[in-house]
């Protein structure tokens, strides 16, 4: 079985995940998609792993859905409940999640990076939900998702005519947090991803629901859910070690529990 996704420990406690479907330009085949959440759950049971990267290999962040497999299956390469399972088990991944987009970001592969926490960006990044051009529109969480960071209006835009969206325009529509050169790229994406790694492993996990909660909840819902998940912080070993550590004025050594 060829290795569909590379995974590398970048530097202490960051994991870069690489789709490596090159010449498909790292279209999402469902054995692709598989791949990745055994690399996530690997990552997630990793006690020592406090983020991860995720990026493609050559030109492409991932160009979308593996067009050769809907055109022989139809409607099942879609509905196939395994596949759907497969990105349930993606979206739910519990440690911070980077995206750095070197590429095309299209269809399923903008949905792919929609699913994590902070995108960087390479400066000749492209991003589009092209679905509408062949008849379809985005079907995994793209038209959900989309409106959330950048509005009704332009994600209506992208998704009823497909628009090609360069890095400058996502970055100023909110659908990416920074836009670097190339070749700063990966460099960029493990920088912010040590400083996660850095903090404490049981805490970053509260602090990602938290502010996904944002997207879904009403303002009071959001904030019920903040105040229980930092009452459930304070059981943690790390959260008293932040506060003894604040409070003796030195760095903090964090357990991960």
């Amino acid at each position: 079985m060829p290795e569909l996704v590379i995974a590398e420990y970048a530097r202490p406690g960051v994991v870069v995940l690489t789709l490596n479907r090159p010449e498909k330009l790292n279209a999402l085949s469902k054995e692709l998609l598989r791949q990745l959440l055994d690399r996530l759950s690997e990552a997630e049971a990793d006690p020592s792993v406090g983020c991860v990267v995720l990026t493609g290999a050559g030109r492409a962040f991932a160009a979308g859905a593996d067009i050769s497999d809907m055109l022989a299956r139809g409607v099942a390469s879609y509905a196939d409940p395994e596949r759907l399972s497969v990105w349930k088990g993606i979206e739910a991944f519990k440690k911070p999640l980077i995206a750095a987009v070197n590429g095309y970001a299209m269809g399923g592969g903008l949905e792919l990076a929609l699913l994590c926490d902070i995108l960087v960006a390479s400066d000749t990044a492209k991003f589009a939900t092209p679905e509408i051009r062949i008849g379809s529109f985005p079907g995994d969480g793209g038209t959900q998702r989309l409106p959330r960071l950048v509005g009704q209006s332009f994600a209506m835009q992208m998704v009823m005519t497909g628009m090609m969206v360069d890095a400058a325009l996502a970055e100023r529509k909110g659908l990416v947090s920074e836009v670097v050169a190339p070749g700063a790229l990966m460099e960029r994406a493990l920088e912010i991803a040590g400083e996660i790694a850095a903090m404490s492993v049981a805490i970053t996990p509260y602090a990602k629901r938290a502010v996904r909660a944002a997207a879904n909840l009403p303002l009071e819902e959001g904030l019920k859910l903040e105040h229980r998940l930092t009452v459930e912080a304070f059981d943690t070993e790390d959260r008293v070690e932040g506060l003894r550590a604040f409070a003796e004025k030195r760095k903090p050594g964090f357990k991960g529990r």
